[in-house]
């Protein structure tokens, strides 16, 4: 990875999809743009396309080198497991046919790159993407998963890239 690269992190939800761009510059992190994409209580169909319209704008906008996001989990129950995989897919589409390469990582992986522990609770992330990326507050929780994302994938590509792996690749 070169030294300068911007990193679109995305943490997809139905009703709540996060979104970070964060720039490596150097040495340093810099959150370039992050927020969250209130979806309300459309339709699903409505919400998946909205995620696509929404995530391929910030794409032209900002032109990252990369996108990664969040592997989906088993929630609560499989619908909420199959409707989250329905928002994934529809941002990894927005991602694919912008032309980028998109990565997937685990909540365990983004959490140990972040915090230190796999385990880490929401606040926890909020606190160290604050202290990583400089910023004056907690940022909302769906941006700071979607922060934490980008930046556990410049971290795994730091050490990666010394072996040239691909393997969260999609």
């Amino acid at each position: 990875m070169n030294s300068n690269a911007r990193i679109l992190g995305i943490d997809p939800g139905s009703r709540t999809t996060g979104y970070g761009l964060v720039e490596k510059a150097g040495r340093d992190l810099i959150m370039v743009e992050g927020g969250y994409l209130s979806l309300g209580s459309q339709p699903l169909p409505e919400r998946l396309g909205k995620i696509f319209t929404e995530i391929s704008t910030l794409i032209r906008e900002f032109d990252p080198d990369v996108m990664c996001i969040e592997q989906v989990f088993m929630s609560k129950n499989a619908k909420s497991a199959l409707t989250l995989g329905h928002a994934r897919g529809a941002a990894v589409c927005a991602g694919v046919n912008s032309h980028l390469p998109v990565f997937e990582y685990s909540a365990k992986q983004i959490k140990q790159a972040v915090v230190g522990k796999g385990a880490a609770k929401k606040e926890q992330v909020q606190y160290m993407v604050r202290l990583l990326l400089k910023l004056q507050e907690n940022p909302q929780t769906d941006m700071a998963d979607a922060l934490a994302c980008a930046i556990c994938h410049l971290h795994t590509r730091q050490v990666s890239s010394q072996f040239d792996l691909q393997e969260n690749r999609l």
